[in-house]
């Protein structure tokens, strides 16, 4: 982390003379006024002629421009999510979710599962609930302590856990071969924030689905995903153990 890094430098541990190259992963979200000292004092005490690469799936407000003027941008693709991802929604009240989610674990029979919910107190509840009807799980949130994190992404990373409850800390920097699925327990409500969410899945040349659980009132955020993200979100239920396309709604080609 930035801070490490920068106790690192200050103790002389780390020797970024040394360094010809420094990558700034999630720049949109680093490159902000209270890291900017600590980048800066990163970037200054490499050698000068150092190359300065910053990565990130969003830019930030004001594009490369906002973190510095002239950078040289970089695309993967035209498009900002990985085509390799199938994106569905379901539809229920919000009372019913925890109950459609594991309907919905049973339907689709996942290799491995990230489980996004909005906060930390809610990721061990429904990790707790889960295990209760005997679905291995995990819960990943940041008031969780280190060892407990690490020993979390541990056992989903080896695949002894195949589910793991993240809040939206696990939606950044994790890179985890053989994430098959992605569900939205809660919806985000900005797109990015689903961008990268779903970007855990599909990883490399891998294909992926993202599943989101809404109520009627929150389908204006599928609208909005769609929109923003030039994607096509497809309403799916579940019917007979199976996720099928929702009636009056047949299964239409991808944009």
């Amino acid at each position: 982390t930035l801070g490490r890094v920068a106790d690192l430098l200050d103790m002389g541990k780390l020797k970024a003379r040394a360094a010809r190259t420094i990558v700034i992963d999630e720049a949109d979200r680093l490159w902000v006024p209270e890291n900017l000292e600590a980048l800066k004092a990163l970037i200054t005490a490499a050698p000068f002629g150092r190359q300065v690469i910053f990565a990130s799936a969003s830019l930030p407000e004001g594009g490369v421009d906002a973190i510095r003027p002239g950078l040289a941008l970089i695309q993967a693709g035209d498009e900002p999510v990985n085509q390799n991802i199938e994106h569905f929604y379901l539809v229920c009240e919000e009372r019913d979710k925890p109950e459609l989610l594991r309907k919905l674990l049973h339907a689709i029979k996942p290799e491995r599962a990230m489980i996004f919910v909005k906060q930390g107190g809610t990721v061990e509840d429904v990790a707790g609930r889960l295990e209760h009807h005997h679905i291995p799980s995990v819960a990943l949130h940041a008031a969780g302590d280190k060892f407990g994190r690490k020993q979390a992404m541990d056992d989903f990373r080896s695949g002894r856990v195949p589910v793991m409850v993240a809040s939206d800390v696990g939606a950044r920097g994790l890179d985890i071969l053989g994430v098959s699925h992605v569900i939205n327990m809660d919806a985000p409500t900005q797109s990015m924030a689903y961008l990268h969410r779903v970007g855990r899945s599909a990883r490399g040349t891998a294909h992926g689905q993202a599943v989101t659980l809404v109520t009627e009132q929150e389908l204006r955020l599928i609208r909005r995903y769609e929109g923003e993200l030039g994607i096509l979100v497809q309403a799916m239920r579940l019917r007979e153990g199976r996720m099928v396309p929702a009636d009056g709604e047949p299964h239409r080609d991808r944009r």
